[in-house]
Parts: structure tokens; C-alpha cells; sequence
């Protein structure tokens, strides 16, 4: 195998097949700006059990069962179902989230679904949030950008680390360490000083390389810093605060019937904020599947809503701990809702009205909530500037005004990033005012 091969395949399996590892510059921590988790409930939750209630109507289906003895209630001027562990939730952090309801994705269709809620348009191609913020905020950062799944989409603008596996992070971080009981390493010591030796022989080749075009030019700076002192720094920092697999393992948690990658929440909790604080990512995409509760819909949100709140709720925990919360942004979402009645399994299908929830400390916009619903959870139209329900002047809010808002409170409306895929015909709704 060549050598080019051999270190293009050292970096590129470590975090993930679609990773973008950028080791050149972990030294790049100058970035003391927002920090920022979007939180993506895989399968299409249901809004009228959690953050846009309803109860039965006379002469109507059973839209929920929980309202056959619960009631709607309240924290602070939120409202949300007497269900799973949201009053726990909603009473802690009500002061803190700003609930968005009535949000039309338009379709039934899972892929179209999680396309339009995370990139603000049905058809592919358009970034997510977190890679426009990535590009923008942390362009020279190792892990800039982490993924755990769902829709992780960076357009070209920049690329994403797949945390699958964190061990594989602490050996490329230091590569010529022991590991795995002491016994193995990453890279023998032999390969290890050939890997330097043809890395110095390339630097002087590139260096006296003349007329370079400035792409190729930033190529061989980068290349030039990858392995220093300093550039590593960064990344070997993460890697030493990342628990050990078993301490890890332990950390999860939430204890269900459910055990499997989709479900560890709160470990992409404690691995998205130990990188914000090791000051080597901006954005991470969180992923909790499970949501599709097409049979036993009561028996499986429920203990689907709780892991979702009770992994935010220890997220948030573990930002104070590490004396980041007051910098951290949480959006939370999800494909679309479910049906207002239950099917002839006792689950709820596919129903396109959804909700997002804008979690962040100390702002004048939280403690609302914007949008309307009627009782059978139909959108009602919503006036961009009054935020009021207004039938005749109003429009219908999609995933587009909420992503072209969220860009412009973030302050990427008019980087390039934003402007290459521009959200046309859209309204502004002052959800951040």
C-alpha cells in the first residue's frame, strides 16, 4: 500500500466513513462564542403529549388517553401534556425554551420529513443548521461539527465527525500510545517514526512546489501543521477527558427496555459537551430514534419522551458542571407529529403538524409559546410580525421560517453559506424578538 494511502486511510475510518477529521487545526480554540446542540427525535414525536396539548373533544376520536384522566397543565406560560416525565421537564426548564407549534412539514414521508425539519426545505441538497454554523463559527476546529446520526447534511461547506466509536478519538489523538489494556497501539513505534520521517520529506517537497493555486497553497499549510505540538493540543485535550468505555457505558443512565446506539442520548450528551469544553467542536446533531409508534403508542412514548427529556435535562446538568450552559443553545425537533386518534393497534400514524422547541438561558424570548393548533391539532395561521393567530393575513408556519429565523438570531444569514442556499419566499417571523 502506498504511504498516501496508508495515512488517507489512517484518518478517514477513525470517526466514521462520511468524518470530517480535520487534525491540521485542534489548535484553533480562539472560539468563545454560542455552542450549539440540535436534538432530533427520529421517527416523528407527538406534540399533543408533550409540548402542544390536547385534549379529547365530545363526538370526536380519542385523540389521547392520557386526557381520559390527566389535564392539560402549566409551567410558567407553557402548557403541555400530563404525560411521561414532561412536568419534571417543562417545570425545570420553562424559563428557558421558547415552544414552537404548528409547524406544517407537509408531508407523511419520514425522509421528507427529517429533510425539511433539519434543512428548512423539502428536497435535498440544503445544509443542516449545524453545518452552517460549523462553517461559519469553527472552520479551522479538529471536530468542528460532531454527528450522531439523523440528518447531518454539510453541502460542501464543510464536513462532519461521526462519534460512533470515542476510542477510536483517543488513539488517532495520540496514535503512538498503548491502548486497549495496554497491550496494543494504534501505531506501532517503527510505523510510527516512518509516518514522521515521510511527512518532513513531503513538507520540503510541497515547500519548494512553486506557482501553487491558493486552494493548493492552504492545502500545504494545512498538511505543513498537521502533526506540531500545537496542533494537536486541541485534540489530545478532548481525548483525555473522554471516560473510559465502561465509566462511559455507566454514565448512560436512563434505564428502559430499550438499549441500543439510538437510544444513548445521554452519552452523546457527555461526549458533545466535553468536546465544547475541550474547545474543539461549535454544533453537534443528537440523535433519539424510537419515535414511530405506529403500535402501543402510549406504552412507547412514554418511555421515549422520558429518555428524551431526562438525557436534555442531564444535558444541560453537565454544560453547568463544565461552566458552559450559559454559551449553549438546544434546539429540539423531530420529522413531524402523529395522528389526533389512535389506530387499530393502539398506535398513531404519520400526521404532518409538528412542534420545535428553542431551549437557551437568560433570554427575553423564552418562557412563550408561538404558533396554534385548534383542538384536532390542525395549524391555524400565524401573523409573522404580531405572532398572533390571524386567519386572514397570516401564514401557515413551515420548518423555512423557523430555519430562517434561527439564522438570523445565530448570525449566519448573510455568510456565504447561508446565502448558497438561500430560503426564498419566506417570511420572517420574529420568534427571537
Amino acid at each position: 500500500m502506498k504511504r498516501r494511502t496508508f495515512v488517507r486511510r489512517l484518518l478517514a475510518p477513525a470517526v466514521g466513513a462520511v468524518s470530517g477529521f480535520h487534525l491540521p487545526l485542534a489548535n484553533a480554540a480562539d472560539y468563545d462564542g454560542k455552542l450549539f446542540i440540535f436534538v432530533q427525535a427520529k421517527g416523528g414525536w407527538d406534540p399533543t403529549s408533550f409540548c402542544d396539548p390536547k385534549m379529547n373533544t365530545p363526538g370526536e376520536k380519542v385523540i389521547n388517553h392520557w386526557a381520559e384522566k390527566g389535564e392539560t397543565r402549566q409551567a410558567g406560560n407553557l402548557f403541555y401534556a400530563d404525560f411521561a416525565n414532561n412536568t419534571a421537564f417543562f417545570e425545570k426548564y420553562y424559563d428557558r425554551m421558547l415552544v414552537i407549534n404548528g409547524v406544517d412539514a407537509q408531508t407523511n414521508s419520514h425522509t421528507a420529513g427529517v429533510v425539511h425539519n433539519w434543512s428548512g426545505r423539502v428536497a435535498e441538497g440544503y445544509p443542516s443548521m449545524t453545518a452552517l454554523l460549523a462553517a461559519h463559527n469553527g472552520p479551522e476546529l479538529s471536530l468542528a461539527y460532531l454527528s450522531f446520526g439523523g440528518y447531518s447534511e454539510p453541502a460542501g461547506l464543510t464536513t462532519f465527525t461521526r462519534m460512533d466509536n470515542p476510542e477510536r478519538v483517543r488513539n488517532i489523538a495520540n496514535p503512538h500510545l498503548y491502548y486497549w489494556g495496554n497491550s496494543l497501539r494504534y501505531l506501532h513505534s517503527a510505523d510510527w517514526e516512518r509516518f514522521k520521517t515521510f511527512r518532513t520529506a513531503n513538507i520540503a517537497r510541497l515547500a519548494g512546489t512553486p506557482h501553487l493555486l491558493p486552494r493548493a497553497a492552504r492545502n500545504r499549510e494545512l498538511y505543513a501543521t498537521a502533526l506540531s505540538p500545537k496542533a494537536t493540543e486541541g485534540l489530545q485535550a478532548y481525548a483525555s477527558l473522554i471516560p473510559q468505555g465502561d465509566e462511559l457505558e455507566q454514565l448512560e443512565g436512563f434505564q428502559g427496555r430499550f438499549d441500543d446506539d439510538n437510544n444513548r442520548l445521554r452519552r452523546q450528551a457527555l461526549l458533545t459537551i466535553l468536546a465544547f469544553k475541550a474547545k474543539v467542536a461549535v454544533s453537534a446533531d443528537l440523535l433519539l430514534g424510537g419515535f414511530d409508534t405506529h403500535f402501543n403508542h402510549d406504552l412507547e412514548h412514554t418511555e421515549r419522551l422520558g429518555n428524551l427529556t431526562d438525557s436534555v435535562d442531564f444535558l444541560w446538568d453537565f454544560a453547568e458542571r463544565h461552566e458552559i450552559a450559559d454559551r449553549l443553545v438546544v434546539v429540539m425537533g423531530s420529522d413531524f407529529g402523529r395522528t389526533n386518534h389512535y389506530n387499530v393497534d393502539k398506535g398513531k400514524d404519520h400526521w404532518p403538524i409538528g412542534s420545535f422547541i428553542v431551549m437557551e438561558k437568560n433570554q427575553t424570548w423564552t418562557n412563550r409559546v408561538i404558533g396554534e393548533t385548534d383542538a384536532l391539532h390542525f395549524a391555524h395561521k400565524v401573523h409573522p410580525a404580531t405572532l398572533e393567530r390571524d386567519d386572514a393575513n397570516g401564514t401557515i408556519i413551515y420548518p423555512k421560517h423557523v430555519h430562517k429565523a434561527l439564522r438570523r438570531y445565530f448570525g449566519i444569514e448573510d455568510t456565504l453559506g447561508a446565502q448558497r442556499f438561500p430560503l426564498h419566499n419566506t417570511e420572517d417571523f420574529a420568534f427571537f424578538e
